[in-house]
This record gives C-alpha cells, structure tokens and sequence, in this order.
C-alpha cells in the first residue's frame, strides 16, 4: 500500500497505560477484539501499510505486554518490532519522546495508540498521502459528544492551528465537535525536533503530544486535517462496556461483508468471526447460497461451500463445509492444526462434536452426540447418535449404533480401528484397537470386540442372559 518515492514509514504504538477502568489485571492492550489483542490489531495494521518498523511504548505490565506481542503473527511479517519503555506516565508527549531513539530521521511517523484497533490500513495510507512527505497531518473526526477529546482549534480560514485539549479548553472552544483522534504523521526530523520542546503547563501537568500542532504552525509548517465520518475507526477502549460495543460494531461489518458477497445471515447482530485459541488468524471464506441461522461463531480458517446451511449456536473451527452439507444447532467443530472436514451433502447434528483429524464423506450422518476424532468416514456412513469414533477408518454405507465407541488407547499409544464397507454395528458396542471388521459383516449389540472379524459373519461377545426366578429384590430396612 505504501506509494512509490514515498519516504520509509514507521509506526509509533502508545500502550504503555494502566486501564485501570478495565477491572483487570490483564494490561488494557492484550485485552481482546475478535480474538485478538487490541495491540495486534494496531501492528496488523503497520503490516498492511508495509512500514519500515513498529516502535511499541510499553510502561503499565510492559513485559508481559512484550511477550505477548513478540509472539503474534504480525509482529513476524516483515516490520522490524521495536519495544520502548515509559517509566512513568507523563503524558503522551512524554510517551513518544521515548521512542525518539528507535526513530531514524528519514522517514514519515504515524503515530497511534494500542487501545484504538479498528482504524483502518486505507485511512492511514490517505492520511500519510496528505501529509506528502513535509506536512502534518491529522486523522480528525466530527462527534455529536466530543467530550473527553482535543479539539480541533481553526482560524477563520479554515487552517487548523492547534488542538486544546477538553480540560484546557474554553467554553468556546469545547463547543467544537471536530475532534483529535490521537492519530497523526509527521516527518520523523520534525517530530523529535518538536518534542524536545515540550512542557507541562497545562491543567493536567503533562506532556502533551498535541502541542506540537502549534509549534508546527508558529514553524511555518501546513499541518492538514484528514477528516473521515466513521468514528467506529477512531474509537478506543477504556472500559469493559466500551470494548464489547466495538465487538459488536467490528462484527456488524463483518457481516455486513458477508452479506454482500450473498451470505444469507439470519441476524446480522448474531454473528462472529474471531481469530483462535491458538492464535490463526480468522479467514471465513463463503460460496454462493450459504444460509447461516444465529449465534454461530466462526475461529481461524474457515471454508462453506455452496447451499450449505448452518444451524444456530454451531462454533466451526479450521474445517471446511462442502456444498449442500447441513450444520444442525449446537454443533461443534474444531480442526485445530490436522484440520476438519465435512462432505458434500452430509448432516451433522445436533450437538455433535467433530475434532481434529475428522474428515467425513459425501452424505455422511454424524447425529446427536457423536464425536469423531481423527477418524475417516466414507460416503453414506452413519453414526447417528451417542457414539464415539476415534482413530478409525469408516468404510461406505456402515452403520454405527448408539453408544458403540472404539477404545484406540491402551494407556500409553493410540491404535487404529477399520471398518470396511456395509458393516453394521450394533448398540452399545466396544470395538478395541487395532482391530478390523470385514466388509458386510455385523457386530451384534452389547459386544466386546477384541478380534478382528471377517466380511460377512456376525460377531457377537457378551455373557449369556440368565432370568431367575422368584428372586426378590432388596428392600431399605427402617431405621433403629
């Protein structure tokens, strides 16, 4: 996204502050939006506009802040990640002095705050754009409530020529709803120049950032404002309430998005897509026709093919859905790392339960409280209720009765059960691996089975049925 003879861009992240309206011991930052950390947001952000570096000021839980962040998946696509330190809370003049250091001289700053996620890449290339190489330039938003905000000070010309922050403000001047979003460029040479000269004479005692808007002004330096209506891209995240209005706000887009490209969404305000437990980042991928009912939530690496349809409350992991395949509600799907898969015009649920590994054919039926783990099953298998599939291979048109498992651990390794073509097996069964049942074959209800049959017989291992008669049963004797 960067433009061509565009001067080298690094990003600056504040997040070096407290949250303490957050009631949480986790730092403000790491807390999470969509699945990720509010601050992966941001650097995912420096990665789409191909900065040069990423300066992170860290202060309040700064190593473990750093941990976190080292870790994520954008801080390892190619922007050189850079951490300093804020000691104490001086101000957020004070905060970017301290990445003065780690800034070469010869580049464009943008300025950010790690509590403020959803900006996006294409409103911070425009503002770097209006900035052209010399310029300020400053992300500035109208709000009906500015309140809390800097404002945007301009002189009878329209020119802006300073921001006043809300407790140093007039009467006036806090009439003005255009407001600072805390999101700036500035050319790296000017900014330290800037910054040396800031003090603490203000209502606050602190350093603030935004009185280099006037130094730039009294310099003879433009400074521009990029003004956008979306205020959702601007919005940060002080409080527990706060951070779940902008889950919703970020979700309602992205099913707006979906909705779109022709995604049929039961509500809109009902859906998820967040990234995993394990840190893949969230990629949703619909054909035409797909029908999806409320609550579903949907982690990491997802694929829907055409006309399938999922039922209310599923949460679908890594896997991937073929065309026609029918998601009954409650199902829960999670490929985790080997990845899961559901053939064409299968039907699963309700309340089934498909794990890594499970890779199920072409009008396949996994019913209510099933559970498949790393197991094959081929086309028009059947397990259609309370049963449990480990480490098998399920050959075409079987059968698998209520309550039957396969036992594939013995304690210390796992082993593998086949189940050839048109095998029925029967209720309650335990089939112990390693173990193959022949094609054609039947394993009757209530059995053991620790052999391996052949095609075409039935297998039956239980102890014989004994009635006895005039047997009285047990009854509770009346206390002393």
């Amino acid at each position: 996204m960067s433009s061509q003879n565009a001067l080298p861009l690094d990003i600056v992240i504040m997040a070096a502050g407290k949250g303490t309206r957050m009631k949480s011991r986790l730092p403000k930052v790491l807390q999470k939006l969509a699945g990720r950390a509010l601050l992966q947001h941001v650097l995912d952000t420096a990665v789409q506009l191909q900065a040069r570096s990423a300066v992170v000021i860290t202060g309040h839980g700064a190593p473990e802040v750093e941990a976190a962040i080292s870790q994520c998946s954008s801080a390892k696509a190619g922007v050189e990640l850079k951490f300093v330190r804020q000691e104490q809370q001086l101000g957020t003049g004070h905060a970017v002095q301290q990445a003065v250091p780690a800034l070469a001289d010869d580049g464009m700053v943008i300025v950010l705050s790690g509590d403020v996620p959803l900006t996006q890449a294409q409103t911070l290339h425009d503002l770097v754009q209006a900035a052209d190489g010399s310029r300020m330039a400053l992300l500035t938003v109208a709000l009906d409530n500015p309140t809390g905000y800097g404002r945007i000070v301009r002189n009878a010309a329209g020119t802006v020529q300073r921001i006043v922050e809300q407790k140093d403000a007039s009467d006036a001047e806090r009439a003005i709803q255009e407001i600072y979003s805390g999101i700036m460029a500035v050319p790296a040479r000017r900014l330290a120049q800037w910054l040396a000269q800031l003090n603490n004479h203000n209502a606050q005692g602190e350093y603030y950032l935004t009185d280099i808007v006037a130094m730039a002004v009294a310099d003879g330096v433009d400074v521009v404002a990029h003004r956008i209506s979306d205020a959702v891209q601007v919005a940060g995240v002080n409080s527990p309430l706060q951070l779940a209005e902008l889950e919703r706000a970020h979700q309602l887009r992205q099913a707006s998005h979906y909705m779109e490209q022709g995604v049929r969404l039961a509500d809109p305000a009902r859906f998820d897509v967040r990234d995993d437990v394990r840190g893949n980042a969230a990629q949703l991928v619909c054909a035409q026709d797909v029908e999806i009912d409320v609550g579903c939530i949907f982690t990491g690496k997802v694929q829907i093919g055409e006309g399938a349809s999922i039922g209310a409350h599923c949460h679908i992991s890594n896997a991937t859905i073929a065309a026609g395949a029918v998601i009954h509600p409650f199902t829960h799907i999670d490929g985790e790392k080997l990845g899961a898969s559901v053939g064409e015009g299968a039907l699963i649920g309700p309340f089934a339960r498909l794990r890594p590994g499970a890779q199920l054919g072409k009008d396949v039926h996994i019913g209510n409280f099933v559970e498949v783990k790393n197991s094959i099953m081929a086309e028009g298998a059947k397990a259609n209720h309370l049963a449990y599939l480990g480490d098998a291979t399920v050959g075409e048109r079987v059968n698998y009765g209520a309550g039957a498992i396969t036992a594939n651990y013995d304690g210390a390794n796992k082993h593998r059960t086949v189940i050839e073509a048109d095998v029925h097996v029967g209720s309650n069964c335990v089939l112990v691996a390693p173990i193959t049942i022949g094609a054609g074959s039947t394993v009757g209800g209530g059995s053991t089975i620790t052999k391996s049959v052949d095609a075409g017989v039935l297998a039956v291992s239980r102890g014989k049925q004994v009635s006895i008669t005039n047997w009285k049963r047990p009854t509770k004797q009346p206390k002393p």
